[in-house]
């Protein structure tokens, strides 16, 4: 039999998830093009701080480092009667060396010490004084309203209503699809973080996680549009954008079937996690099943001190677990990418591959393909000087569905409880390119 609720419970989950929506999902019109609120924001604080954010980036990611020395000593069960700082700052001794490494980095930079392959213009610059500063605005505010979308019944109504598309589809129960959306829209960093939490709280398992964080993070749509302006096709953003959506949509297929990720255990973070029953009871319709778990769901938050002080640890955790990570692997990957020729090398056996798919200038592009892995944006850079619309194209187009770059989401996963590997990580890069670019390049033979 249905449960009858009253106006006001039905408001709980009602007002806190259209926020949650409006805040993380509706796109808004702006100069640049589209974008979500929560970016608005974070473009504003970016706007505000912007003479500040590296020293704050550089204070927080050695504070980490301190701090995390100090549980260290003080050992695991020093810290039982903080369990969130016990979890955040006793890590085991490869993050704890990742923290250390990451605020020596973080110094020298802001400093500018030592070598300049650490703190040039296109390596320790690139990432302190600009995709940090990003990553600090981001954290703040979709770590404050997350709960938001996570808190009130958003999540178990739109499970509910998806499960027969996400789960023949993807192989992933229906929640996965407000993950999907946050980071089409928004960023992939929301999108990883999304996850993160909701593995962390039992919803998804090993497997589930790990094929949410690394094929349904991806890049949002004003992203894509500073991708395509950066290799001179700004006019060409709509089948831009739709090549990269037929190509991921291949991709999210394929994915989730193969190795590493199919390999993945179908287990939940702990035994006490039970995962979500996406079975439809006798009596009910997806939507009455879902609008019911979900006023269940929005009944169990009773205060607004709760609220404020999960917000307060989303934006903690991601600050002090993520950052570090960010700045330690991703500038080894982007010393690599500048001042060796490691991913030259990594591309050369594409070059007969490109050639056979009659690829203008071959060569110049396989420089491109692979070092994607150490950031997004690398790709179309060094593109952008090859003559030939149809390669650039194809460059900006696969640097987008590769997806996994450690300056960025690479490192937000190896930051995060998603349960994946760097060897992962790295073996899906490769198999995305794989899939990808032959649909790409077949689409671009059709536009040009």
């Amino acid at each position: 039999m249905r449960n009858s609720y009253t106006f006001g419970e039905q408001l709980k989950f009602i007002i806190p998830s259209l926020l949650g929506i409006l805040l993380f999902i509706i796109p808004v019109s702006t100069d640049d093009g589209f974008t979500i609120p929560i970016a608005l924001l974070a473009n504003w604080v970016q706007v505000e701080l912007a003479s500040q954010l590296s020293l704050i980036m550089m204070i927080i990611i050695t504070i980490t480092a301190l701090l995390t020395l100090v549980a260290r000593v003080i050992g695991y069960h020093g810290l039982a009667k903080t369990p969130f700082f016990q979890k955040l700052l006793y890590v085991n001794w490869f993050w704890t060396i990742t923290r250390v490494l990451a605020a020596v980095f973080a110094i020298m930079v802001y400093f500018k010490i030592g070598p300049e392959a650490i703190h040039g213009e296109d390596t320790g610059q690139l990432l302190l004084d600009s995709l940090l500063h990003v990553l600090f605005a981001v954290f703040l505010f979709a770590g404050i309203f997350l709960p938001l979308l996570m808190n009130f019944g958003l999540m178990e109504l739109f499970g509910t209503l998806t499960t027969k598309l996400m789960r023949p589809l993807f192989k992933l129960p229906g929640r996965s699809s407000i993950d999907a959306l946050a980071s089409w829209v928004g960023d992939g960093t929301i999108g990883v973080l999304l996850t993160s939490k909701q593995y962390e709280e039992g919803y998804y398992t090993k497997r589930e996680a790990a094929v949410i964080g690394t094929t349904f993070s991806v890049v949002s749509i004003t992203f894509s549009l500073v991708v395509i302006t950066e290799v001179g096709l700004g006019s060409m953003f709509v089948p831009f954008y739709v090549t990269v959506l037929i190509a991921g949509l291949v991709a999210a297929l394929i994915m989730p079937r193969i190795p590493p990720l199919s390999r993945k255990a179908d287990t939940y973070v702990n035994e006490q996690a039970t995962g979500i029953k996406e079975e439809i009871p006798e009596g009910h319709n997806s939507f009455t099943f879902g609008y019911e778990k979900a006023i269940n769901r929005a009944k169990r938050e009773t205060s607004f001190y709760q609220f404020m002080k999960e917000g307060s640890q989303n934006v903690l955790d991601m600050w002090m677990g993520v950052a570090p990570v960010v700045m330690a692997f991703g500038l080894v990957a982007l010393i690599i990418a500048e001042y060796t020729p490691v991913f030259q090398w990594l591309g050369m056996p594409f070059i007969p591959i490109l050639e056979l798919m009659q690829v203008p200038y071959a060569a110049e592009a396989s420089e491109t393909i692979l070092i994607g892995f150490a950031d997004m944006f690398l790709p179309a850079v060094i593109g952008a000087s090859i003559e030939a619309e149809i390669t650039r194209f194809i460059i900006a187009a696969l640097s987008v569905t590769q997806l996994i770059y450690m300056s960025e989401v690479g490192g937000l996963l190896l930051g995060s409880k998603v349960p994946v590997s760097f060897k992962d990580l790295a073996i899906i890069f490769l198999l995305r390119t794989i899939i990808t670019l032959p649909i790409i390049v077949l689409i671009a033979h059709i536009i040009f």
